[in-house]
């Protein structure tokens, strides 16, 4: 047990410079990593690490759900929502039927039901990945977002997919009707129990007297209780886990107060990178094992079989996401939909974004050994090594490609309301009235206040600024502001010296000098974060 927990801290230490190797080549690092896993396999010291299927379902893959589904933005969500339900629903279906007789066809003894098993398993993209990448080359954000929507569904629907196509293999039987039904009652029963889960804890962090460590410990475990409930029913633990994240994520501002918030960031943000890291890690660590278990099928036999299942998917994304496109504009006659003419470049991208990753892997290793008591399951070893091909050509070739058919295509940019630059300025314009017409409702009893005669002055400066600023939109230059944030970084440099200089002193208490650096850092981290999104 020591060795093994040791192995997992060097894992991670590797992972950490693998991590800034891909940052030094611009490289999203899930596609470093994998090779990374892969290169470390051939070596003894790893070659034995593999994946075991409830480390994945039961321990990854909650907090990563429940991580997404506090990233993602209701409000892009909601707009959306037809793009990703039909990404998430629809196409996931259609990718798995497409599969099953590409595979049925090309592969001797395949059965259609062995076919929706395997297409169960790949049809799911990996949209951590994609967004990695999209985060480092200019796209428009509904891209991203749909990415993000989609992925927080796809994994629930072809897990449904694959438990059914695992109970036909078993069996011998399918019935499409008795299917259906179970299929709705999955997807709903799931989302009521992580709704209902949600309900919970929203009562105890918003009427218990907890605090920020508490608080934070609850977001921990929230995701495996929502999980956990749903799958001891046998419904949706994946749509459990989404639903009751996105509740909770909507009532953040009211349920947590101001230091929980804050550093329930920081935690969730390193966690969810480090068990990012593990599972792309994994996936690379897996080769050995699943070439020594391909049997009596030649090594090249299978890749043929892999490249073939994975060029199949990707022509089938990219013609599912154009159909979209066109779909959407037919039904924009009919109803209000979020882009009524998107073309064929964003959606040809969001189709080449469909790599596949860990849950992929994870539900291909999950099936049994052995089935009916003593019967080997067919064609098991071949189906986990394709889903290995799938995976890596994918993720590495769709990856890294990526960036360069972004660049080629040019995606199209459509500015749906006002420009960014001119809505920060009403914001911080709404933010100084507000505040200005509250100091002079105390002003008038706190007359001899000097501290709150100061604020007053500095805030009339400000909303006369902003104000004439936004009169002028023509005049509404990026070059003033930054050049103010980076005089102001200077500024808070300059702070943060001096508070080192005090710190010195015997007679200066340390803690409050760190609150007074953590404050300037979070000064730091605002304007850095505007001078990045306006680069």
């Amino acid at each position: 047990m020591q060795q093994q927990f040791i192995q997992y801290v060097y894992l991670i230490l590797i992972i950490l410079a693998l991590v800034m190797i891909a940052n030094k080549l611009k490289l999203a690092y899930p596609i470093v990593l994998v090779l990374g896993g892969l290169a470390l396999s051939f070596m003894d010291s790893f070659s034995h690490v593999t994946i075991h299927p409830d480390l994945v379902f039961f321990i990854f893959l909650p907090p990563l759900l429940y991580e997404a589904a506090w990233q993602v933005s209701w409000k892009e969500f909601w707009k959306w929502r037809r793009v990703i339900m039909s990404f998430a629903f629809p196409i996931v279906i259609l990718t798995s039927t497409v599969i099953a007789f590409v595979s049925w066809a090309c592969i001797p003894g395949f059965t259609l039901a062995l076919g929706f098993l395997l297409g169960g398993i790949v049809s799911p993209p990996d949209a951590i990945s994609a967004s990695t990448i999209m985060r480092q080359v200019k796209v428009p954000k509904g891209m991203v977002s749909i990415l993000e929507g989609e992925s927080l569904l796809n994994d629930a629907s072809s897990l449904i997919v694959f438990r059914f196509a695992m109970a036909a293999v078993i069996t011998g039987q399918f019935h499409f009707n008795e299917a259906i039904g179970s299929f709705f009652l999955v997807i709903i029963m799931g989302t009521i129990i992580g709704l209902a889960v949600a309900l919970i804890f929203y009562a105890v962090i918003k009427w218990l007297p907890t605090t920020a460590s508490i608080e934070i410990i609850l977001t921990l475990v929230a995701p495996y209780c929502m999980y956990f409930s749903a799958e001891h029913f046998h419904f949706s633990g994946v749509l459990a886990v989404v639903s009751g994240g996105l509740f909770l994520s909507s009532k953040r501002q009211s349920m947590f107060t101001y230091r929980s918030r804050i550093e329930g960031v920081n935690v969730w943000a390193n966690l969810s990178f480090v068990l990012n890291g593990l599972v792309f890690m994994l996936i690379g660590l897996q080769l050995p094992s699943i070439t020594q278990q391909l049997g009596d099928t030649s090594m090249g036999t299978a890749i043929t079989y892999g490249l073939i299942i994975a060029l199949a998917l990707i022509i089938c994304r990219i013609l599912c996401t154009l159909g979209a496109s066109v779909f959407t504009r037919f039904m924009s006659r009919f109803i209000t939909v979020a882009d009524a003419s998107p073309g064929w470049r964003n959606p040809f991208i969001i189709g080449w974004a469909g790599m596949r990753g860990v849950v992929s892997l994870a539900a291909a290793l999950s099936i049994p050994l052995l089935i009916n008591g003593n019967q080997p399951f067919p064609y098991r070893n071949l189906i986990l090594f394709i889903t290995f091909i799938v995976i890596l050509v994918t993720l590495v070739f769709q990856g890294l490609t990526l960036p360069w058919l972004i660049r080629v295509i040019k995606p199209r940019f459509t500015q749906a309301g006002k420009p960014e630059l001119e809505q920060e300025l009403f914001i911080q314009q709404k933010l100084a009235k507000c505040s200005i017409q509250f100091l002079e409702e105390k002003l008038g009893e706190e007359k001899a206040n000097d501290h709150l005669k100061n604020l007053y002055e500095r805030l009339k400066i400000d909303l006369k600024l902003l104000t004439e600023q936004l009169q002028a939109p023509q005049n509404l230059s990026g070059n003033a502001l930054r050049s103010f944030q980076l005089f102001y970084l200077d500024l808070l440099q300059r702070q943060r010296d001096m508070l080192t200089k005090i710190n010195q002193k015997e007679e200066y208490d340390e803690e409050l000098i760190r609150k007074y650096l953590s404050l300037i850092d979070m000064e730091e981290y605002k304007i850095r974060e505007k001078l990045i999104e306006a680069s």
